[in-house]
């Protein structure tokens, strides 16, 4: 079975991996570009811009792939273009037919014209609410929360730990690292993480998207995240047999799969780097059958040229998932988002178990 394209859109659904500067709209990049002076875009015609992301990213490589965040950030040096791009960012979300996001960004990225992290995070959550306000009006009601990140490249990540907490209370839920993985493990950063984890602040990390379980490893014993951002090179760990057979759980898989630990998982995207040649291709469905607590997500819309919407679809083609998986994926993802139980019960409750039921009797056996 393959899922119609409005049907999917229709479905309400849970994100919990979305990079704010990895979604820009290719036009307000150029008006960004014209209003603050950024001389550096390599075009000025937006779907000229659109492709050229699309085509810089897709170079199988996550250090290539994070190339092309140059531009993006490069426009977001101002508190009134953070406050767009979030507002934009939830609206396109909520027209998607998203109902709850995370969306994270590394607000020393926007410093350059002076701004703070603190600055840098005001002007964020004043975005996602606008853009809740703007998506409600009309008509499609979202709820979105940010996510601090750290660059694990770079000196700040215990700066960006401390400011996230600073703004906890006014719509900051978790804290991530992100960056290159190779050469920057994220035990580095355990000064921030037992910053975290004393103020009983949850955060994720960006593991094994493009290095090995010995990543994903540290990120769970020695840093104690509660989630893991990508975390596909866990199938490494998995051992197939022929014939249908139950695969081997290496321990580590094991312990991820027994204990639910949420993967966020970005198919497109992990195409896109390198990990897969096709979705197909990628260890989601394995990972999903075997029992593994899978999310899906986009990571980077603009870059990847996807939606939620997109992506559910994609999976729907390559593995033939109907409305009862696609219920079940943004289960998943609302279990492990880090908005307090109430809010999820209420969400649970009140948007997603009644859009799903509508949704089967519209089309029974989907």
């Amino acid at each position: 079975m393959i899922l119609a394209t409005d049907l999917v859109r229709r479905a309400p659904k849970v994100l919990l991996h979305d990079h704010l500067d990895g979604g820009l709209r290719p036009a307000t990049i150029i008006d960004l570009a014209r209003e603050h002076g950024y001389a550096d875009l390599p075009t000025h015609d937006e779907a000229a811009l659109a492709t050229w992301f699309r085509r810089g990213a897709d170079r199988k490589s996550l250090e290539l792939y994070l190339e092309t965040f140059a531009h993006t950030t490069g426009v977001m040096q101002h508190a009134s273009a953070m406050v767009r791009v979030a507002a934009e960012c939830v609206e396109d979300l909520a027209a998607d037919g998203v109902v709850y996001a995370e969306i994270r960004y590394a607000p020393e990225l926007s410093s350059a014209a002076g701004m703070s992290l603190d600055d840098a995070i005001t002007a964020n959550l004043e975005g996602l609410r606008l853009g809740m306000e703007r998506a409600a009006a009309a008509g499609h009601a979202i709820e979105a929360r940010g996510i601090v990140c750290g660059m694990r490249n770079g000196p700040n990540v215990l700066a960006a730990a401390e400011a996230a907490l600073r703004h906890r209370d006014e719509g900051v839920v978790g804290f991530d690292i992100a960056g290159p993985e190779a050469g920057f493990p994220p035990g580095a950063h355990g000064d921030a993480f037992r910053l975290l984890r004393r103020a009983s602040f949850p955060f994720t990390i960006h593991a094994g998207e493009s290095y090995g379980p010995v990543s994903i490893r540290e990120a769970l014993a020695e840093c104690g995240a509660s989630r893991i951002g990508h975390g596909v090179h866990i199938a490494d760990d998995i051992t197939p047999l022929p014939g249908g057979e139950p695969p081997i759980l290496g321990r580590l898989a094991r312990y991820v799969r027994d204990r639910r630990i949420p993967l966020e998982l970005c198919p497109t995207s992990n195409v896109h780097t390198g990990v897969c040649d096709t979705v197909a291709a990628h260890p989601f469905d394995r990972l999903f059958r075997t029992g593994f607590n899978v999310t899906v997500n986009t990571d980077n819309r603009l870059m990847s040229g996807v939606s939620v919407s997109s992506e559910m679809a994609a999976l729907s083609e390559a593995f033939g998932y109907g409305l009862d998986d696609l219920e079940e994926l943004a289960i998943n993802a609302l279990e492990a988002s880090f908005i307090s139980l109430p809010e999820r019960e209420a969400l649970l409750g009140e948007v997603l178990w009644p859009a799903y039921e509508d949704l089967r009797e519209e089309a029974p056996g989907a």
